[in-house]
């Protein structure tokens, strides 16, 4: 294990019953979204899941609150995290500091999801057997400075699971249980499987174009799924690269949006990596 890398991401203990339990019912609940299906529903879990994983996720999470690879005004910042929550994959400075040490420590001593440790621990069995420090924010702000310095992001840490809960109480009244069975359950399920085939599927399946220190790879069906995240080895030799689809025919939808929100004049300082670069990376105005 690397000397920096915390203790308690080498450790496997025994299975989180809560996360569990909330993960079973989640399962059960898209498994019954399907028996009342109606477009209206449909559509608005298509929205939501845009919003929690492309906005969230993809766009802030991942890209901008982790690796800064753009900057937008501090509001855009703010909401992305507020989106991001939604996917009930933890608080920003959990996330954040979580991915940052995955980076540090790619499929190697200290990773918190590698492969190598077995498929099903990369794609969910770290956090079902892993140490859970969700709430954990003093920890998580050693690897998360930047973020700890604003009270809205320590704030959203320490009650990540609020959002989530607001949400569940409009799609109720909005549409009964069959909106919640589709604009959480099935959303939620569908967007944490999206999520962890980023740590599993595309550290063992795909095409290499730079030679990382790790297993990372380009696979296109979960970078369809993800908002261009699945172009996972351009993103391991590039991580502060707001591009991750570097060639034309890789589809990234994140990345089209920085251009808009550049165009616009709402995006700036966009790092920018090219499939000819090797270790730097060109930078947009």
């Amino acid at each position: 294990m690397h000397k920096d890398t915390p203790a308690f991401y080498a450790k496997r203990q025994g299975l989180n019953w809560f996360t569990t339990l909330v993960l079973i019912i989640l399962h059960i609940g898209a498994v019954g979204a399907l028996f009342c299906f109606s477009w209206k529903r449909l559509a608005v879990a298509v929205a939501l899941y845009y919003i929690a994983v492309g906005l969230g996720i993809s766009m802030g999470y991942h890209r901008l609150h982790t690796h800064r690879s753009y900057k937008v005004p501090r509001w855009i910042e703010y909401a992305f995290a507020l989106f991001a929550t939604l996917t009930l994959e933890g608080g920003p400075l959990f996330w954040v500091a979580t991915h940052r040490i995955h980076h540090q420590n790619s499929d190697q001593p200290g990773d918190p999801h590698s492969p190598r440790d077995g498929a099903f621990w990369s794609h969910v069995g770290w956090i079902l057997f892993g140490e859970t420090n969700h709430n954990n924010t003093r920890m998580m702000a050693r690897y998360a400075p930047d973020l700890a310095k604003y009270p809205f992001y320590i704030w959203l840490n320490n009650y990540h699971w609020a959002p989530i809960l607001a949400l569940t109480a409009i799609l109720y009244a909005f549409g009964g249980l069959p909106m919640v069975l589709w604009g959480n359950c099935l959303r939620i399920v569908a967007g944490l499987h999206a999520t962890w085939l980023v740590n599993s599927a595309t550290h063992m399946w795909g095409a290499r174009r730079f030679a990382t220190r790790d297993d990372s790879r380009n696979n296109w069906w979960v970078a369809l799924i993800s908002f261009g995240e699945g172009w996972h080895n351009n993103h391991h030799a590039h991580p502060t690269s707001a591009r991750h689809g570097l060639a034309w025919y890789e589809f990234d939808p994140s990345w089209l949006l920085i251009k808009a929100l550049k165009a616009a004049g709402i995006a700036r300082n966009i790092k920018v990596a090219t499939v000819a670069s090797r270790v730097t990376e060109q930078q947009a105005a």
